[in-house]
């Protein structure tokens, strides 16, 4: 007589047949790993209602393990994600866009994670028209190799050139995958996005029948390491959040790393967000830098401050230290390390690399169970997936925008009318 199986067990198998979209399912056809849209994800979290999904940056694969551990504990869904700047085809990371996914995959079928898990391309960036030709190719090639979401990130650009690169890109991008836009670069307390801003694209992108599942915003954060705690604006979030409402778009919260933990909580509590990117800290932790209650590698006298016991060895460590100074590599310019060094930290010893996994995922649990309130939302995320019958939930909102209103001319025109702060020049990639 064979055991019965618990329904858990058979609400899992049930979406692992019909939840793994497409590409998934021909890249990994073997696969047991609930991979699945970024809409999966976001619409549990919506359904929990107050809480927000970690999209955890996967530097190194330390990461992956450590995020994938911390969220089969939790029970929570979790978005896996790199960005252009990091892994794309200038990539200072081992981790790029075309390996992220098989990485992941073979990563939870390793673990046995049962918990749903979307494949984000972060911030494709575009700048100008040679990055819109490259993005017709990149994009589908991306999805060939597995993403499952993934930030069109135009923001940049002039609002107008920002919201028709987006629609023209938008084109490349499965109806069933996730889709994240932007307005407003992530700049820091300077340049803070409007309410106008945001709905001039959000606007915009809905007349063409372009519904994003979430929009970031620069809301006070900045990339990498912060040397303040400005940090996000809580009430400028939920203003332009109420005003998105009819348009049924989330939020993307971005510089999570360098906000207090009471920040973040209120950012999942008072707004519509439902997803929040942890890069640099995570990458911290994994070599063994201690973070401080803003998740700020902390520095004395310009240097790093190791946690003891934790991360990479002191060997390698010192190593790094050497590579980085060689090269007038510092703060920031520290994450330039992941590419050349990721395999001499897969050459450690097992109880070194564990430890380095050990740190990411109690960094990432306390996050999901006491931080973003997410714990336990794995469940509603198949269960968007059984209502569907399918791996694509479809949209959430509908065209309550005139296209006719909305043509390049008139695009033009009313860009010229945004109410919006301008912020200072620089390069604020990550």
């Amino acid at each position: 007589m064979s055991a019965a199986v618990s329904p858990e067990k058979d609400r899992f198998e049930r979406a692992l047949a019909v939840g793994r979209p497409p590409n998934v399912i021909q890249r990994f056809p073997n696969s047991r790993a609930l991979i699945v849209s970024g809409k999966v994800v976001d619409r549990a979290l919506l359904a929990k209602g107050r809480g927000m999904a970690i999209a955890a940056n996967a530097r190194n694969r330390f990461v992956i393990y450590g995020a994938l551990r911390a969220a089969q504990r939790a029970n929570a869904p979790l978005i896996i994600e790199i960005a252009k700047s990091e892994g794309g085809a200038n990539a200072y990371c081992a981790v790029n866009l075309w390996n992220m996914a098989t990485f992941v995959d073979a990563a939870a079928n390793e673990l046995g994670v049962t918990v749903p898990i979307a494949v984000h391309a972060d911030h494709y960036g575009i700048k100008g028209p040679a990055d819109l030709e490259r993005a017709r190719v990149e994009i589908p090639s991306m999805f060939d190799a597995g993403i499952t979401s993934i930030a069109i990130d135009a923001s940049h650009l002039p609002d107008d050139e920002n919201l028709l690169a987006s629609l023209e890109l938008a084109r490349y991008v499965p109806s069933w995958a996730g889709l994240e836009t932007e307005v407003g670069e992530i700049k820091g307390s300077q340049g803070l996005s409007t309410v106008d801003e945001a709905l001039f694209l959000i606007r915009g992108l809905n007349a063409h029948g372009v519904f994003p599942d979430w929009i970031a915003l620069n809301n006070g954060t900045t990339h990498g390491i912060q040397a303040s705690d400005a940090g996000i604006q809580v009430e400028l979030t939920a203003e332009i959040h109420r005003a998105l409402e009819p348009y049924r778009v989330s939020g993307a919260q971005h510089g999570t790393s360098g906000n207090s933990f009471e920040r973040l909580r209120r950012i999942a509590a008072e707004t519509r967000t439902t997803k929040a990117n942890v890069a640099t800290a995570l990458q911290m932790i994994s070599w063994g830098v201690r973070v401080d209650a803003f998740g700020n590698a902390v520095l004395e006298d310009g240097a790093f401050v190791r946690a003891p016991g934790a991360g990479v060895s002191d060997a390698l460590w010192q190593e790094m230290i050497a590579y980085a100074a060689e090269r007038g590599w510092s703060g920031g310019d520290y994450k330039k390390l992941n590419l050349p060094f990721e395999a001499k930290l897969w050459g450690q010893p097992p109880e070194i690399r564990e430890r380095m996994i050990r740190g990411v995922e109690a960094f990432v649990y306390r996050l999901l169970t006491e931080v973003f309130d997410a714990a336990d939302t794995a469940p509603l995320a198949v269960e968007t997936i059984l209502e569907a019958g399918s791996h694509d939930p479809g949209p959430k909102a509908e065209r309550i925008e005139a296209p006719a209103d909305w043509t390049e001319e008139k695009i033009r025109e009313r860009a010229r009318s945004i109410d919006k702060e301008e912020g200072p020049e620089g390069d604020f990639d990550d």
